[in-house]
């Protein structure tokens, strides 16, 4: 039994060195509104098909781990009620013949074990507010300390607790590199007040760290911190209120463990009057956009297979 399916698409591009970028179908399936969800995927695919790089969404469709969608997998992963599937879970749903969105984890690791060397997502995810009692970390960190890829991301969501994240990547050995910048984002925000010791300022810089890390041996990842447009970011003032009101909310709902995130997110949405999730499309749309450039540049140097 074959353990995921490579569309022939995606299949010919790693096979002929020429660019790929990965997509998370989380996002999609979990993380924005019908039909606008839709809408999304196709268009990300196609901000890397105009830039000349093949898309490989990925998703778990009737047990099958696929890399690369076709436009019916594209629909399904919108349409349909999928389960949020992580690393853990991909087994879990290969022998039941169930289907799942796969989150930033699941994602990376399927795309390393298929040869796909960039990844585009919207944020990363990391550790959450009170995990010194909870221990709640996103499996999003350990996956990348042990797959070789680079995921462009806006940072993690300012829900989170940003300098453990970042203190979780330390110990993990993970480079965290800033584009264009030493600030860290978040998400939402240009900059989340923490500095960071490295930054890039090209594609082929980043193409450079790649080649040098897997010439030293390493396998993890890379997470490269993309900072939203400045034009595009949510207003800071309006972001710490509705962050405020929304953590107030979920203790007086009191929600806890794996449902916080999701509440504060759903919550953060209607108090911002959609604004967040416009900023969150457009912080995601620049990602795919530094992805294609990064896939380009590394696909001049890499090896071929």
């Amino acid at each position: 039994m074959t353990a995921f399916h490579v569309s022939a698409e995606v299949a010919d591009a790693l096979a002929d060195g020429r660019p790929v970028v990965a997509l998370e179908s989380t996002i999609i399936s979990h993380g924005l509104p019908r039909p606008r969800n839709h809408e999304a995927a196709i268009e990300f695919e196609e901000i890397l098909r105009e830039k000349g790089v093949t898309p490989a969404t990925i998703a778990v469709l009737d047990g099958v781990p696929q890399i690369g969608l076709d436009a019916e997998g594209v629909r399904r992963i919108a349409e349909e009620e999928l389960a949020k599937a992580s690393v853990r879970d991909l087994p879990i749903l290969a022998a039941l013949g169930r289907s799942g969105a796969t989150t930033v984890a699941a994602t990376a690791y399927l795309a390393a074990l298929a040869g796909v060397r960039v990844f585009a997502t919207g944020g990363l995810g990391g550790v959450h507010r009170g995990a010194s009692s909870t221990f709640d970390e996103s499996a999003d960190l350990p996956t990348l300390a042990e797959n070789p890829i680079t995921v462009v991301s806006a940072g993690v969501k300012s829900v989170l607790d940003i300098p453990a994240t970042l203190e979780r990547l330390e110990t993990l050995s993970v480079p965290v590199i800033g584009y264009r910048t030493t600030a860290f984002p978040a998400f939402w925000l240009r900059e989340s007040g923490y500095e960071l010791d490295w930054k890039v300022d090209s594609a082929d810089e980043v193409a450079a760290v790649m080649a040098a890390r897997d010439g030293l041996g390493s396998t993890s990842g890379i997470v490269l911190a993309n900072p939203v447009p400045l034009e595009q970011q949510w207003d800071p003032v309006e972001h710490d209120r509705v962050l405020a009101t929304a953590f107030a909310a979920a203790d007086a709902a009191e929600v806890h463990g794996k449902a916080v995130t999701p509440f504060l997110l759903g919550y953060i949405v209607e108090a911002s009057g959609g604004r967040s999730l416009e900023v969150n499309l457009d912080l995601a749309r620049n990602n795919v956009r530094v992805a294609a450039e990064v896939a380009t540049a590394w696909a001049r140097i890499a090896p071929r297979p």
